[in-house]
């Protein structure tokens, strides 16, 4: 069964970080690109950082480049996101997904697998 696991969110203050991780069974990092998506409230899902399969490559949307960092670790099969310099407009449900190709997707319809989210409040 394969099932991912997103732990790691919580209440920070703008300018703060958090670590977000997501703990994957029954399916091998290096047979998945992983991603990070997140929902804001009343907003739609927006990608938000992505690793290759190979773990040769990063993506990352506009608005979260040079404050957010995807790295996985095959070892733990645990894909994290390191959230640095954050802002209130970070806040939202953050998920985890996977899909079976080298590449990452934007689009959320193409990805397998997804975790239970957990939810980031950036508020002073």
């Amino acid at each position: 069964e394969v099932q991912l696991q997103a732990s790691g969110g919580g209440l920070v203050q703008p300018g703060g970080s958090l670590r977000l991780s997501c703990v994957a069974s029954g399916l091998p990092l290096e047979d998945f690109a992983m991603s990070w998506l997140r929902q804001a409230p009343g907003k739609g899902l927006e990608f938000v950082s992505a690793i290759t399969r190979s773990g040769d490559r990063t993506y990352y949307a506009d608005s979260v480049k040079g404050r957010f960092t995807i790295s996985r670790d095959t070892a733990k099969n645990t894909v994290y996101l390191q959230m640095n310099s954050m802002k209130p407009e970070d806040t939202a449900v953050y998920y985890c997904a996977a899909r079976p190709y080298h590449y990452y997707s934007s689009r959320p319809t193409d990805y397998n697998y997804w975790g239970q989210g957990t939810l980031v409040t950036v508020s002073s």
